[in-house]
């Protein structure tokens, strides 16, 4: 077993960090290998903004047992590409749980989640019926760190489904009459967007009582100063005028996605996966032009914007960078484009 993992408190103070022992995941499971199997690396560049140490936190209290403890469940709520998910999976990798992202989408039923009887061949020309597990069935049966995405997109049958496994009666029962119980090495965490009147097709209000089940914490956009570590982290070769513009457009254009006022507002943000994917992406890829970041901007971020915000994106680009840096993007050969 590899050492405990070590979560540090977003103030920087040493003696408020967490530290907890990895979960083991035994030989003797009939599935040993493809459980092994789901258990994330850590990302080397992943910045931790403090949603780990409440994760961390949570999972601390859950080991003391105190009296009347009842496990508490973790829905992450937030924008697109404020990186949920990554936090919840990153979690998963530090405390060497598998991990199981169970997308709730509209089109998945609570038989796919739970599992169904299904014929097989027997072998002698005829069939035999078998019971399948779902994919939250197989994920409870052993170590996991279950993952229900996009909790708001779920049809009412499936949330319905989950009631008993949500509450204090933490359990599944199979329709062949097996109870599966919520195991002291399972997790279960969520994540969900706003329901506003952004465009997230298909989400909806959550049922009270099914969000009653759910400790919700708010993801927000990371700040100048936090895109700024991660893209220094992830590109310690590009040059800090570019990591400055990048931060800067990134910030910006989420303020103008959050404004209240619908006339400013736009309703296209700039992911994570934006500022840390497809911009730095883009500069290599036209490293060698002399505005390095206006095509990147034009051929990586514009084109995935509503048309009514390009206006609005441009006013943020001619308010914080006005013309590109000039110089190589990063230390390394350009590429002509």
């Amino acid at each position: 077993m590899s050492g405990p993992a070590v979560f540090s408190h977003p103030s920087g103070v040493p003696e408020r960090q967490i530290s907890l022992a990895p979960f083991d995941v035994s030989t003797e499971l009939p599935d040993y290998r493809q459980r092994m199997g789901k258990i994330p690396e850590p990302d080397p560049y992943y910045v931790d903004l403090g949603m780990l140490y409440r994760f961390a936190a949570l999972e601390k209290v859950h080991r003391m047992r105190p009296p009347g403890y009842v496990p508490l469940h973790i829905a992450v709520r937030g924008h697109m590409g404020t990186g949920k998910d990554h936090d919840i999976e990153q979690f998963a990798a530090r405390l060497r749980l598998p991990y199981y992202r169970i997308p709730l989408t509209g089109e998945v039923r609570d038989l796919t989640l739970i599992g169904s009887t299904r014929l097989h061949g027997d072998g002698k020309g005829g069939t035999e019926s078998r019971w399948e597990d779902g994919d939250i069935t197989r994920a409870l049966r052993g170590p996991a760190l279950i993952n229900l995405s996009e909790l708001n997109a779920a049809g009412a049958e499936t949330l319905f489904a989950l009631h008993g496994l949500l509450d204090r009666y933490a359990a599944l029962d199979l329709p062949t009459g097996e109870t599966i119980r919520l195991r002291d090495d399972v997790r279960i965490f969520g994540t969900m967007n706003p329901t506003d009147l952004r465009d997230y097709a298909g989400t909806q209000t959550l049922n009270k009582a099914f969000a009653d089940r759910w400790v919700i914490w708010e993801k927000s956009f990371p700040t100048a100063s936090q895109v700024r570590s991660m893209l220094e982290l992830r590109y310690p070769a590009m040059a800090p005028p570019f990591v400055e513009a990048i931060s800067r457009l990134t910030v910006d254009v989420n303020a103008s996605f959050e404004a209240p006022d619908a006339d400013t507002r736009v309703e296209t943000p700039i992911s994570l996966r934006g500022a840390l994917d497809r911009l730095p992406t883009g500069l290599r890829m036209f490293s060698g032009h002399p505005d390095p970041l206006r095509r990147a901007w034009e051929e990586l971020v514009l084109p995935r914007v509503d048309p009514h915000d390009r206006d609005h994106y441009e006013t943020v680009w001619r308010a914080v960078v006005r013309q590109g840096p000039g110089g190589p993007p990063f230390g390394e050969p350009a590429v002509q484009m």
